[in-house]
């Protein structure tokens, strides 16, 4: 799941190489799709097709987010105890992206990385197989946190995976870490440790001590799970797939949610809770319809952020999805207070407010590393 960003952002789709006066540009000299701090002088290239993508790939994560986390709360509220359809629901829209190859752009040239040579049927078949069976483990202990925590205190919890990808991101994707990063990282990690302390934190749904902290184990367990795929995303995109379009963008979602739902759906029937799913949807508050409705819509909404996390960490970096999905978490405890009627006490406020700053203090050192870069260039081009 999903709340569901690996170095210094790499701002532009395409860098272009720029010789030191003197030197003269060696012919064939590749264009790489690198990180600006690898290059210390160098030109981008940003055009409005690409902030055009940006734009919508930040609103299908935002709008996806906040809908299937809100829809996949409301499922459990109103009577809903199928932690097994919650998490099928995670996965299992992965066939609306299979239209998507219809109507997308599909059919431009991509562009290669360095290395020219695609990988194989059978390294592409092992990575989606390996980032599915990841995933449905994954959405499992997030389905848990959703079914056991109040919504509110789930997602300032998940906050925490800014931080743990900034760390994974050190040792996969190089990373540099710098004081407003690690900032960021301790001001996370602290406002989720708080809520540990949170003695009235069941209030939308009560459940036992043993309940939370099962609930809060498994959240911080998803979100630096979540992470670190993100992080291995990125890797696969720059260093095995090394390909520019769209339609491995839509690979990347499509076959390993495939394979998260045919594991799920094995785990449902081989366990036997599928017997039972009769009498949740029966038992479900407000009605069979709105029971199909709300677990549709919540596996619709998660496929869209899905296509927006991993749009962005194609055209920017999984540092900078997580960032904006980060940047989007205060919307869903504020609409818990009314829709659930959960309280934003003291502690809650403080671990949102850490939040924040965390936030803010990650996007004052994207700022700095932006200004660095033009400051670099004008001086190329003076």
């Amino acid at each position: 799941m999903q709340l569901r960003a690996i170095r210094v952002i790499n701002l532009v789709p395409v860098i272009l190489y720029v010789p030191l006066p003197g030197q003269e540009a060696k012919e064939g000299t590749p264009t790489e799709h690198s990180n600006v701090a690898n290059q210390p002088i160098a030109l981008q290239q940003k055009n409005f097709s690409w902030w055009l993508r940006i734009a919508i790939f930040t609103f299908f994560l935002l709008a996806g987010q906040t809908v299937a986390t809100i829809l996949g709360r409301l499922y459990y509220d109103k009577g809903g105890n199928s932690r097994w359809m919650g998490t099928l629901a995670q996965t299992a829209a992965c066939p609306l992206i299979f239209l998507l190859y219809f109507i997308s752009p599909l059919n431009n040239p991509p562009t290669k990385d360095i290395n020219s040579n695609s990988p194989s049927t059978l390294v592409l078949l092992l990575i989606y197989i390996i980032f599915g069976a990841f995933l449905a483990a994954n959405s499992t202990l997030y389905s848990l946190g959703l079914q056991y925590l109040p919504v509110s205190t789930y997602t300032l919890i998940c906050a925490s995976q800014l931080g743990f990808n900034a760390l994974f991101s050190f040792f996969i994707n190089s990373q540099k870490f710098t004081p407003f990063i690690i900032n960021s990282v301790v001001l996370l990690t602290i406002s989720s440790t708080l809520l540990v302390f949170h003695n009235d934190s069941t209030e939308s749904k009560h459940v036992s001590k043993r309940k939370y902290v099962i609930g809060f184990t498994c959240t911080v367990g998803a979100s630096a799970g979540y992470a670190l795929m993100l992080s291995l995303v990125q890797f696969c995109f720059r260093k095995v797939l090394k390909q520019e379009n769209f339609k491995v963008v839509l690979d990347m979602v499509f076959y390993p949610s495939l394979v998260a739902t045919l594991a799920i759906l094995v785990g449902l029937f081989a366990s036997g809770p599928w017997k039972g799913l009769r009498r949740d949807m029966e038992e479900f508050e407000l009605g069979k319809v709105s029971y199909m409705m709300t677990l549709i819509w919540t596996a619709i909404g998660w496929q869209v952020f899905n296509i927006g996390s991993i749009g962005l960490i194609f055209e920017v970096s999984s540092l900078f999805s997580n960032v904006i999905s980060t940047f989007g978490l205060p919307t869903v405890p504020v609409l818990a207070v009314f829709i659930f009627h959960e309280k934003m006490d003291g502690l809650k406020v403080i671990a949102l407010v850490l939040d924040m700053w965390g936030f803010v203090s990650y996007v004052y050192q994207h700022y700095l590393d932006e200004h660095k870069c033009k400051t670099e260039i004008n001086n190329v081009c003076e």
